[in-house]
Formats: C-alpha cells, sequence, structure tokens
C-alpha cells in the first residue's frame, strides 16, 4: 500500500523487508538442477581440501615422501563425484526445469571442479614428486587453468552443432589431467601430455555430448574408475597396475574419440558432395 505524506504529497514505497517472500524474483530461487550444480561445486572444493591436508602438508611437514595415497585417491574420486554431478544436472534441466542462473552457476562450479582441482593438482605434484620441477609445474598447471577459464567463456558464446562440443570438455579434460599425474611418467612426459591436453580444451577438435547411451557409458566408466582408485589406495594386489591401465585407458579415449568425429565429418561431407553432384545430372 502507498502511504500519502499529508505535507508533501509524495508517495513512499514499503521497505524491502515488508515485501512478501512469494513476491522473490524467479532468478533467486534454485531449482532441482541447480541443487545438483553446486553439489558439483563442492566436490571440487574438497578435492581441493584433501590435495592440500593429505598431499601437500604432510610433504611441507617432512611427514610422508611424495604423493600420499588416500588423499590423492579422495580427491580424484571427489572430482569424478562432481562429474557425476555436472551430468546430471544437465539431464534434470532439460527434463523438469533450470532456474535464469543456471547456466552461470553451472559455468562457476566447472571451473572450480574442472579447473582449479586439477590445475592445483598438478602444482601439488610439482612439489612432492621426486623428479618434478616446481615453477615448471606451476606454469603447466596455470595452463590448465587458463584453458578451463577460456573453454568455458567460448561454450557460453559460441554456437556449436547439435550433439557435439568444440573441445575436450572440461570435466573429460581435468579427469585427464589427473590420470596423467597419476600415471607417474617422466617428469618431461607428464607436462607435455598435460599441455597437449589442454590445448585439446581450447581447440576446436568436436567431442559429442553424453546423451542417451554415451551418458551410460560414461557413468560406468566413472564408477570403475572409482572402483581402481579405491584399490590403489587400499594398496589391494594389482592395484598399482590396474590404475595405470585405467588412467592409460583415459588418454588413449581422449585421443581416439575427436578422430570418430573427424571421421564422421568427412563422410558427411563426401555424402553431401555425391548428392550435390547427383542433383546436377540431368
Amino acid at each position: 500500500m502507498t502511504v500519502i505524506d499529508p505535507e508533501t504529497q509524495s508517495g513512499w514505497v514499503p521497505e524491502a523487508d515488508e515485501v512478501d517472500e512469494e513476491e522473490m524474483p524467479l532468478s533467486l530461487r534454485l531449482s532441482i538442477a541447480d541443487t545438483l550444480t553446486l553439489g558439483n561445486a563442492t566436490c571440487g572444493f574438497m578435492a581441493v581440501y584433501f590435495t592440500t591436508t593429505g598431499i601437500l602438508i604432510p610433504h611441507l611437514s617432512g611427514d610422508d615422501l611424495g604423493m600420499a595415497r588416500n588423499s590423492a585417491a579422495t580427491a580424484v574420486i571427489l572430482m569424478l563425484c562432481a562429474a557425476v554431478f555436472d551430468l546430471f544436472d544437465g539431464l534434470v534441466a532439460r527434463k523438469l526445469r533450470s532456474s535464469p542462473m543456471g547456466a552461470e552457476l553451472d559455468n562457476l562450479s566447472d571451473l572450480i571442479s574442472f579447473g582449479l582441482a586439477p590445475a592445483y593438482f598438478v602444482l601439488v605434484y610439482g612439489m612432492v614428486a621426486n623428479d618434478a620441477h616446481e615453477r615448471v609445474a606451476a606454469v603447466g598447471a596455470i595452463v590448465v587453468l587458463l584453458a578451463v577459464v577460456l573453454r568455458l567463456a567460448r561454450f557460453s558464446c559460441v554456437t556449436v552443432p547439435n550433439g557435439m562440443f568444440q573441445g575436450m570438455p572440461s570435466p573429460f579434460g581435468a579427469l585427464t589431467v589427473v590420470s596423467i599425474v597419476l600415471l607417474e611418467l617422466p617428469f618431461v612426459a607428464t607436462l607435455l601430455a598435460i599441455l597437449g591436453t589442454a590445448w585439446l580444451m581450447v581447440s576446436r577438435v568436436e567431442y559429442p555430448k553424453p546423451r542417451g547411451r554415451l551418458a551410460v557409458a560414461m557413468l560406468s566408466w566413472i564408477v570403475v574408475s572409482m572402483g581402481l582408485l579405491a584399490a590403489w589406495a587400499f594398496d589391494a594386489p594389482s592395484g598399482q597396475l590396474l590404475l595405470q591401465t585405467g588412467c592409460a585407458l583415459q588418454l588413449v579415449t581422449g585421443a581416439v574419440i575427436p578422430l570418430f568425429a573427424t571421421a564422421r565429418r568427412v563422410n558427411n561431407f563426401r555424402d553431401n558432395r555425391r548428392e550435390a553432384r547427383a542433383a546436377q545430372l540431368p
């Protein structure tokens, strides 16, 4: 209700705290998909936490040498959980609804879980690994972080063909980066592979979106990866070999998937040319 001041004849509007809660703008209401997105961000932050408290601090205090298995496995499992949240928030948003700030929340959460967390993992690796160079590893970590920033910004601005991503998706890129670190390759090979993954994330190489069977396959691979990490963390028989096999498969998959997309584009181009030639014939 508007009240008129008898002296000034001007009206005033009730203060913000008198506004009915039911009139809250839609942009401030979280949907179910937004809640899953916040779970993604939480997992990314906790991955940084376990990397710090379980790997970096023990190394600096001299209590542990090298990467602590349990903490490293926990950090990577949390990144995998973030990928699960990221997968399902998109599915839920398409089935139900997303709030007006859903896209912004998704990008910010992805930056934490698939940009900051893996970049920090690389940085700590450079500090604790025996043959690593801390400053060079820091440069590699910055490159990973900036690649994710650029990839997410481009995703918000560029329209790509339906069902495809332009560049390696940031969740897949983050898991590839940590897989490279866990393989325990020589430092130079590790750094080059990390830089190559960062380049794939900002490249124009096409990757299919995880929908339908591909989403099921991705979810299954995440569950298998969690099992491999748990076996490695608890020093199960052949746990190290199983983990290295899984990490190697992650790298091979990241390199092979674009080849299928490229082959499909070539075949579509050839089919279009044949149809054009056939249409020109009398």
